[in-house]
């Protein structure tokens, strides 16, 4: 797949011109939190099932090589692939891909909204780790923090008022 494959530079402006389709991806941060969290999930998909909806795609663009969407599904499955061995090799040289807002803080919405949409598939399987009696459910509070629920509202809840709050959401 690897010849195939646009650039993620390119797989962005792919993405952004496909809005209207209504992917879960919109940008690079949101695909990468997305990916990260097949990577990283308690069971395995089939890529069918979470890079269709990630791209707004049909199945059947996976039986045509030399489109946009062959490579874009190409792309992704590199990404994944990247992601994977870095994880599996060398953990603490991962870094999701944030952006930078104008003052040069990170912005890590986009890539925690991409992996709560990626828990969503398989939402059950996470439901230990949504547990918040279980110890590992801090594991999750970074990401959730950032995350909304459908109706727009934190999905943690509203987040204590006070500059230990500010600093702590940085």
């Amino acid at each position: 797949m690897a010849a195939a494959a646009m650039p993620l530079e390119e797989l962005e402006r792919w993405l952004q011109a496909r809005v209207d389709r209504h992917s879960v991806a919109t940008s690079i941060p949101t695909l990468d939190g997305y990916v990260a969290a097949i990577v990283t999930g308690p069971v395995s998909m089939s890529p069918l099932d979470w890079i269709c909806p990630l791209l707004a795609i049909d199945a059947d663009a996976f039986n045509h090589g030399g489109t946009p969407e062959f490579a874009a599904i190409s792309a992704v499955a590199l990404h994944h692939n990247e992601i994977s061995q870095t994880l599996s090799t060398t953990p603490r040289q991962f870094a999701p891909m944030h952006r930078r807002e104008v003052n040069g803080d990170i912005d890590p919405r986009p890539w925690c909204r991409g992996f709560y949409v990626a828990m969503r598939l398989r939402l059950s399987a996470w439901a230990p780790l949504l547990d918040a009696s279980n110890v590992n459910h801090g594991l999750l509070l970074p990401v959730l923090l950032h995350c909304r629920d459908d109706q727009g509202r934190p999905l943690l809840g509203p987040p204590r008022s006070g500059r230990e709050t500010e600093d702590f959401l940085r």
